[in-house]
């Protein structure tokens, strides 16, 4: 394995004392690369069976919060409920593939928020996982690192976070004939079991040196993606001087003073209701959602008042999904008409809708009323709305 694929940051100084404690946590959050399908050969696997393999005392409870077709600004809202309060220790972060099509701005506010808010109790570690897809083939061609890898990068130096080039690792393998194109990833995108544990083998790589190698020798083998393009380790990363726990360090000044950390959801018990609406219980059709505000009558209509700089509504989305009509603040009426790609089923995609990212402070109000849309792709007025997010 090049070494140009893992840049150590942080030695996991807590991760390892919680080893030694009996029972650690590992938490995951990403896309389909990542998520916990019934297959149960995604990356997440052979990392987690290493862990079981190599500390056979110790407990090792997963929380797996990857959601396929979701990126950094789902995670924000989701990271309280299926990350912080399960109390993961060490938490690996795989968003640089599912962030590739959204504008370089709000996928860094995004990312940061998201860092920031895994890391303010000083409790978790993180590690960063770049996975592959076809849009990263000429950057990667010409041995460039995509933008959406390097952006992560200037977070990861400046939080002194560890990162891992999993893609990068599998390509190489590729390059010298271990593995083919076709075992690796036949759709561009999604690894077979073989591409699967090529991603794992390349982060087991980086905890193998970290929490089983002698700790003096970690830093000798740091070394960056792409010296042109990445900044170095960080010198303030941790040591393992000691057993004990270091002391929380507050987190550094912010790179971009519009990120999106602070976030909050409105209760749907907060939202007036006109029509013929339902509050149900998630769990069978969308697990990573409690529970779903659900009508299929055209017309229906609903509407809240908020504080905050943003509002994101998130939907159980699919081809049976129906559209809506809103206005913000008394505002003109704006039609939402969301493209259904042809892998998109008749629900069950996470998927967010933002309704504004830059509001000015004070109190906005929103009103929205239920449409069929009048497309030939929508087959549907299924609205089950998951998840109302607001950025403060």
């Amino acid at each position: 394995m090049g070494t140009d694929t893992i840049i150590t940051r942080s030695s996991l100084t807590r991760t390892r004392n919680k080893l030694r404690s009996g029972t650690v946590t590992l938490g995951f959050i990403g896309g389909s690369i990542t998520e916990d399908g019934r297959s149960a050969h995604n990356w997440p696997e052979p990392v987690t069976r290493w862990f079981a393999e190599t500390f056979p005392r110790t407990r090792i409870v997963v929380e797996n919060a990857a959601i396929g077709a979701t990126g950094s600004d789902l995670a924000l809202f989701r990271a309280e409920r299926d990350l912080i309060e399960r109390h993961c220790d060490l938490i690996f972060v795989e968003f640089a593939v599912n962030d590739y099509l959204t504008a370089s701005e709000p996928r860094m506010r995004a990312r940061e928020g998201l860092l920031r808010k895994l890391l303010a109790d000083g409790r978790s570690e993180l590690v960063l996982v770049y996975t592959y897809s076809q849009r990263m083939y000429e950057a990667m061609s010409r041995k460039e690192v995509p933008d959406s890898i390097a952006e992560f990068e200037q977070l990861a130096g400046h939080y002194g976070i560890s990162s891992v080039w999993a893609g990068r690792h599998a390509w190489e393998e590729v390059v010298k004939g271990r593995m083919t194109w076709d075992e690796w990833l036949p759709d561009g995108l999604h690894p077979t079991h073989r591409g699967s544990l090529s991603y794992g083998q390349c982060v087991i790589a980086l905890l193998e040196r970290e929490l089983t190698a002698a700790p003096q020798a970690a830093a000798l083998h740091a070394a960056p993606l792409h010296a042109a393009s990445l900044h170095a380790a960080s010198p303030d990363a941790d040591t393992d001087a000691d057993a004990s726990n270091p002391p929380v360090r507050a987190l550094p000044q912010a790179l971009n003073p519009h990120h999106w950390e602070r976030t909050e959801l409105v209760p749907f018990e907060e939202v007036q209701l006109e029509g013929p609406w339902t509050i149900r219980r998630a769990v069978a059709l969308m697990p990573r959602v409690d529970r779903l505000l659900s009508t299929s009558a055209i017309g229906a209509t609903l509407s809240f008042s908020f504080s905050g700089r943003g509002l994101v509504l998130v939907f159980d989305f699919g081809k049976k999904s129906a559209e809506f009509v809103y206005r913000l603040d008394g505002g003109e009426a704006v039609a939402v008409s969301r493209d259904r790609p042809d892998w998109c089923k008749d629900g069950g995609w996470l998927r967010p809708y933002w309704i504004a990212d830059e509001l000015p402070e004070g109190r906005h109000h929103i009103e929205l009323e239920v449409v069929h849309g009048n497309r030939e792709d929508c087959r549907g007025t299924d609205f089950h709305l998951g998840i109302i997010g607001i950025l403060k």
